[in-house]
C-alpha cells in the first residue's frame, strides 16, 4: 500500500531540516570574516549557542579550539562558536546576561602568535638543558 497517493497532483514535498534551517538566515548577517563570539565546553554546548543565533537570523559555525584535539572523544573538548562579521553585534546582543558569552573574544581567526611560540620554545629549551645538566651532575659522582 502507498503512503501517498499515486493520483495526487498538488502534493507539496517536505521541506528538509537544512533548508528550514537555511531559511531562518538574515542575509545582513551574513557577510564578513568569520569572528570568535562564545565558546562551549563541548559540541552539544556550542550547538546550543547555535540554536540560540540561529532562531535570532544570525549563521553561526563551530570549530575546535586551538590545541585541543581527541579523535576518540569525537564530543568532548571546547569548541569555538564563529559568525560572519557583519553579525557579531546581534550575536554579543543574543547572548548578553547570559555565561555563554565572552567579553572581548570578538577577535578574527588567526595562527598562535610569535611570542607564544617563542616563549614555547624558550621553555621546552632550558628544560632540555636542565635535564641535561643534573644527568652531566649526576655522572660526575
Amino acid at each position: 500500500m502507498p503512503l501517498v497517493y499515486a493520483g495526487a497532483t498538488n502534493v507539496a514535498a517536505p521541506v528538509g531540516g537544512t533548508r528550514e534551517w537555511a531559511r531562518k538566515i538574515r542575509s545582513e548577517y551574513a557577510r564578513g570574516e568569520p569572528v570568535r563570539v562564545a565558546g562551549g565546553r563541548n559540541q552539544a554546548e556550542a550547538e546550543l549557542i547555535q540554536n540560540l543565533l540561529i532562531e535570532e537570523g544570525v549563521p553561526s559555525m563551530t570549530r575546535r579550539s586551538a590545541g585541543f584535539d581527541v579523535p576518540d572523544f569525537l564530543a568532548a573538548g571546547p569548541r569555538d562558536v564563529l559568525v560572519p562579521g557583519s553579525g557579531v553585534t546581534a550575536a554579543h546582543e543574543i547572548l548578553s546576561g547570559s555565561a555563554l558569552e565572552e567579553r572581548g573574544s570578538s577577535r578574527p581567526i588567526e595562527g598562535p602568535s610569535a611570542r607564544r611560540a617563542g616563549l614555547l620554545a624558550a621553555a621546552i629549551g632550558g628544560g632540555g638543558f636542565l635535564c641535561a645538566v643534573v644527568a652531566w651532575l649526576i655522572l660526575q659522582l
